[in-house]
């Protein structure tokens, strides 16, 4: 399976994803997207079109930690949920942008759930 078949089977996956799911104010969309080296991640209130909170593997508190991708994933997602708790959001919808539930993608969430957000 080659590098573009890979991007267009989970572009597919992801459209499949978001016919069903859909993010509001009141319970915005938390969309994750993972590249080679970076995770980032993202509250989204569909309805409006605007992201509301946003972390990443790039901040420099997070970029300083020189520990494994897996740890820098859930301290990306504990950023998040501390973001979204200071704007009053306690509850979202899991976005996975077409990954599997597995590794960094699990680690986000699990990181966001362990600072109080539900999912």
């Amino acid at each position: 399976m080659g590098v573009l078949e890979k991007r267009l089977r989970r572009l597919r996956i992801r459209k499949r994803i978001r016919k069903k799911i859909r993010g509001t104010a009141e319970r915005p969309r938390l969309s994750v997207f993972r590249s080679n080296r970076y995770i980032y991640a993202q509250l989204i209130d569909d309805d409006a079109g605007r992201t509301l909170a946003q972390a990443s593997s790039r901040e420099p508190e997070i970029a300083s930690l020189a520990t494994s991708r897996i740890e820098r994933s859930r301290a990306v997602g504990r950023l998040l949920a501390e973001r979204a708790k200071s704007i009053g959001i306690t509850k979202v919808v899991f976005d996975r942008g077409g990954y599997k539930y597995h590794g960094n993608v699990r680690a986000l969430a699990e990181g966001a759930r362990e600072n109080g957000l539900q999912f």
